[in-house]
C-alpha cells in the first residue's frame, strides 16, 4: 500500500494494492505496521464503527477532547463518500484548513486522522457504508462538533446544497471560531505533546 500525508499534517491517505482476477479481488485495507512506520506509533484499536448513509447525507464535523481523543482509520466498503479532515487544533500552522479524499468501492482508499483533528464526510451514493477503526471508545461527554456549513472552514461539497441532508445536532453546532472562543477545541501544543507520548510508548520517541 501507499501512504501519503495530506495537506493537513498528521492525516494520511492510504491507497491499497488491488489484486484481482476472474474470481474477484483481494486487498489489504489496513496494515498496522505500515501505518506505524509513517505515523510514529500503531493505531491502538479500541472500537469499530459503521454507518450507512443516504445520498447527500453530511456527517460531522466531529472531534473529541485530547487526550485521549480518537484517531480514526476510515474506509468505504460500499458506495462512495468524500471524506474530510479539518485542522481544528488551535494554534496550528494550518488551523482552519482542510483536505479531502474520495473513499469508494472502486479504489478502496482509506484515510487516517490523528487525534485532535476534525472529521466529516458526505455520501455521494444511496446506501454508502463507512467503516471506522478508532483508538478509543465513544465518550459522549468528550465529543464535540463544528457546523459543517461553517464559512470559516468552507468545506466544498460535490452535491448541490438542496440535496444535502444534515442532522439538527450538526447544524446546531458552533462555527470554528465560536468553538475556539468557547474553549472547545484542542490546541496544537496538546496534540503534539500527546503524539510524542504515543511515539515514545511505542519505542519511536527520543
Amino acid at each position: 500500500m501507499e501512504i501519503r500525508e495530506l495537506k493537513v499534517p498528521d492525516a494520511y491517505e492510504i491507497t491499497p494494492k488491488l489484486i484481482g482476477d476472474s474470481r474477484g479481488m483481494f486487498l489489504e485495507w489496513y496494515r498496522f505496521d505500515k501505518l506505524a512506520e509513517v505515523v510514529g506509533h500503531p493505531l491502538d484499536l479500541r472500537q469499530g464503527n459503521m454507518s450507512v448513509s443516504a445520498r447527500g447525507v453530511v456527517r460531522g464535523i466531529h472531534f473529541a477532547d485530547i487526550p485521549p481523543s480518537q484517531a480514526k482509520y476510515v474506509t468505504c466498503p460500499k458506495g462512495a463518500v468524500v471524506d474530510y479532515v479539518i485542522d481544528i487544533r488551535s494554534g496550528s500552522p494550518t488551523f482552519g484548513q482542510w483536505d479531502s479524499v474520495r473513499l469508494d468501492d472502486v479504489d478502496r482508499k482509506a484515510i487516517y486522522l490523528s487525534e485532535g483533528l476534525g472529521h466529516a464526510f458526505i455520501s455521494l451514493e444511496e446506501g454508502s457504508v463507512v467503516s471506522y477503526l478508532v483508538s478509543d471508545t465513544y465518550a459522549p461527554g468528550r465529543e464535540h462538533g463544528i457546523n459543517p456549513m461553517c464559512t470559516t472552514v468552507g468545506l466544498e461539497f460535490e452535491l448541490p446544497s438542496e440535496e444535502l441532508l444534515l442532522s439538527e445536532k450538526d447544524t446546531g453546532a458552533p462555527g470554528l471560531l465560536e468553538a475556539e472562543r468557547q474553549g472547545l477545541l484542542p490546541t496544537y501544543e496538546q496534540a503534539r505533546t500527546f503524539y510524542g507520548e504515543l511515539d515514545a510508548k511505542a519505542g519511536y520517541g527520543a
